[in-house]
């Protein structure tokens, strides 16, 4: 992917947002023998594939630690210029995760019964989903992300934030991961037509914008998931 340039009058006196005698260090790198490389490979892939959407939680809480350090992992992602451009607002407070299932599901029956259409919706049927969201209430945490599209320096000039959206999907990947490898379920949703209210319930600036919403926590006792099958390898790998 190429960057048009964006060159303006004047940019030959404009700092770099990194430091300009930023220091370069020795990578920190274990080399692995082929054996042990693809058996843990093949650890990590099959850690991975138990993975599943769940939509049904337990009230049982969850240690903070853990929570904390997956959002620790998720912050490892790479970023466009090391911007970072990523919030995480983590949400166990029950009021506020009441407000947000009000907010999500006055907009979700309006997209369901006008905004999404047939098609969209008898698709979804077999998944069994509608607007009500019991989730956004029973599990004990909910993490929204927001993409930041810049921010503000020091000085008060502004500082962009170069592929902030393919920065964050990056993150939320690592995320995922995290929450899966700690033993802890969750379920990827983007509201639609929620965001700017969910942003200012939150108290987040203009710069930023939701991008994903995961309630995580531990599955509700005889949680049922659809029985779902993965594309094999040769479906979704070409090689040259």
């Amino acid at each position: 992917m190429e960057l048009e340039s964006s060159k303006d009058e004047g940019d030959e006196e404009l700092a770099p947002a990194l430091p300009s005698d930023l220091k370069h260090i020795p990578l920190q790198f274990e080399r692995m023998s082929k054996d042990r490389a693809v058996k843990k490979s093949e650890e990590f892939y099959d850690l991975l594939n138990k993975r599943r959407t769940v939509r049904h939680f337990s009230k049982e809480p969850v240690p903070k630690e853990i929570i904390y350090n997956i959002i620790k992992t998720a912050g490892t992602a790479p970023s466009g210029a090391h911007t970072e451009p990523w919030t995480f607002a983590v949400v166990s407070s029950p009021e506020i995760k009441r407000q947000i299932r009000q907010i999500i599901e006055d907009e979700e029956e309006i997209n369901y019964k006008k905004r999404m259409g047939k098609v969209w919706t008898t698709d979804l049927k077999p998944l069994r989903t509608n607007w009500v969201k019991e989730y956004l209430t029973d599990a004990p945490y909910l993490i929204l992300v927001f993409k930041q599209m810049y921010s503000f320096k020091e000085d008060g000039t502004k500082k962009l934030h170069y592929y902030n959206e393919q920065s964050v999907s990056l993150s939320c990947g690592i995320l995922l991961a995290a929450i899966h490898c700690a033993g802890l379920v969750s379920l990827t949703s983007t509201p639609l037509n929620c965001g700017p209210a969910l942003r200012s319930l939150l108290g987040r600036p203009a710069s930023e914008k939701l991008t994903l919403l995961l309630p995580v926590g531990y599955p509700a006792e005889e949680c049922l998931v659809p029985d779902l099958h993965r594309k094999p390898l040769e479906d979704i790998m070409v090689e040259f």
